[in-house]
């Protein structure tokens, strides 16, 4: 994969975090721009030109100019005082994903730094020396200032890496192991290494992406709750979607369509014995809240996949127009809206799944034996499947308060508002986990029953997903301990394997 600044999408971001054995390259191209930036910053500061981050001070200290001999310490100082990150850290490929970010970011030839910097961020990412970042401490406010500080400590050399053995150690120690020797800064280095949205565009970026395959396998969960209803098709007419054409309602109702097939032997004996002239919303209005849903994904994506691209530091040099211009690019606010939005498009998603659950274990809205079990009393069923469910669902009523809302003025005053966009990266993220839990669950109820409809059957993918769910869950005719069922069709879902029986039944599902 070669870096050209403008050439990251969510698809190449999240495999190439997922390759440890992909390697990442400087585009030649990149390289020519970054070189050209830096000639021109060195020509201004042979001039005697006082330029903020390259010979002042950082933040409140930006009217302190700093002497040509100390400039290189300068950098070194910003890094180590910026190391502030606190909490667990981030894991090895969420890292990843921060160092192709970054690099990508400078590749774009508007920092005025060294081709240099890049190539050892991108030799460290090669050769697996990935850094300790902790989670917390980033307002977004000139970008991730204290997780992308402890990711350069660990390229210069100071920092911590992840070790062979899964722990953290001194970055020396491997350094050595592997004979690659640290970066040493140069003017401005230190600063455009750690101003930008690195850090809440990678974690968002990655939790997208398995937000738009949950969102295919919500499709899957809704189809299954509906045979298992004995629902009615009627509401995913093509006319009815035509009639209100937001894009995702339309390809909400034909996925419905595709995975249930135009009828099957339930769905027929909902035509000919079953007098209800309408499902609940959790049924009928799947088109337009999953529709909702993806169209809101949608929106995050793009949004991010735009920063991703972007140059966010500061200033930013221009050479061709001979202009260094001190500006805002690094504020989070553009991702932080976008991650907030999409918490709230998950959190939704995750409860109208709670709300069929609900819907198969109640005596008053189905004909199924209560709680899904053959032998209620002795037994209690999916009882407890619903309760978890609603905690998760609630959880994330929490979780999906906009981060964004919030400032806290930071840099004695300087920095007076800030985005909090990592903290609605890193809620959404919580979202997200939550989420899969609540629609495996609905896997699960949907799977049992389609079972206690027999010897009536589904159609379609439907079908084909219940008999291979069956493979590994079995039908419970008893209690058992149903976390490991829900944990096991959750692997299912993350691993790929119901989408692969989808598409390998009825073909590629709409996004």
């Amino acid at each position: 994969m070669q870096l050209t600044g403008e050439n990251i999408t969510i698809e190449n971001l999240y495999k190439a975090a997922h390759t440890p054995s992909m390697k990442v390259e400087l585009a030649d191209s990149a390289r020519a721009e970054m070189k050209k930036s830096r000639d021109y910053i060195e020509g201004r500061i042979s001039s005697g030109e006082v330029m903020y981050g390259v010979n002042t001070g950082f933040g409140a200290f930006s009217s302190v100019r700093i002497s040509d001999s100390e400039i290189e310490q300068l950098q070194r100082n910003l890094i180590r005082s910026h190391c502030m990150g606190i909490g667990a850290p981030f894991t090895k490929t969420e890292t990843r994903a921060m160092m192709i970010l970054r690099a990508n970011a400078l590749a774009k030839g508007h920092s005025g730094i060294r081709p240099t910097v890049v190539d050892k961020i991108l030799e460290f990412l090669n050769n697996d020396i990935i850094p300790v970042v902790p989670s917390q401490g980033s307002v977004g406010a000139s970008g991730d200032l204290a997780p992308l500080s402890h990711l350069a400590l660990t390229v210069i050399g100071e920092g911590e890496a992840w070790g062979n053995d899964g722990k953290p150690v001194h970055v020396t120690e491997l350094l050595k192991q592997k004979g690659i020797a640290p970066l040493e800064l140069k003017a401005k280095e230190g600063l455009s290494m750690i101003n930008g949205c690195q850090v809440m565009t990678s974690i968002g970026l990655l939790s997208l992406w398995e937000a738009r395959r949950l969102l295919w396998i919500a499709d899957l969960a809704g189809a299954m709750t509906l045979e298992g209803m004995r629902g009615s098709r009627k509401p995913f007419d093509p006319l009815i979607q035509a009639s209100r054409p937001h894009a995702g309602e339309g390809k909400t109702g034909r996925n419905l369509i595709k995975i249930m097939g135009a009828t099957s032997p339930i769905g027929e004996s909902h035509e000919i014995q079953d007098n209800r002239v309408q499902d609940a919303y959790s049924l009928r209005c799947m088109p337009a809240v999953h529709g909702a849903a993806k169209d809101g994904v949608r929106y995050a994506v793009k949004v991010l996949e735009t920063e991703a691209n972007s140059s966010t530091d500061n200033p930013l040099v221009f050479a061709d127009a001979n202009k260094v211009l001190s500006c805002g690019n690094f504020h989070g606010m553009p991702v932080a809206h976008a991650m907030d939005f999409a918490g709230i498009v998950i959190s939704s998603q995750a409860s109208i799944s709670e709300c069929r659950i609900s819907k198969l274990i109640s005596t008053q809205m189905s004909e199924l034996p209560p709680f899904l079990t053959p032998n209620g009393g002795l037994n209690s069923g999916h009882m407890i499947v619903q309760v978890a469910a609603a905690s998760l669902v609630s959880e994330n009523k929490v979780l999906a308060h906009p981060a964004s809302v919030d400032s806290i003025p930071t840099s004695a005053e300087k920095e007076d508002h800030v985005s909090m966009g990592t903290i609605a990266a890193r809620k959404f993220a919580q979202i997200l986990r939550n989420a899969e839990h609540v629609i495996a669950m609905e896997l699960l109820s949907g799977t049992q029953a389609i079972d206690l409809l027999a010897p009536l059957k589904p159609a379609a993918a439907v079908k084909a997903v219940h008999e291979h769910i069956r493979k590994t869950v079995p039908f419970a005719k008893e209690d058992r301990i149903f976390h490991k069922d829900v944990e096991a069709i959750k692997a299912m879902m993350v691993s790929g394997e119901l989408m692969a029986v989808v598409e390998k039944t009825v073909g590629e599902l709409e996004w």
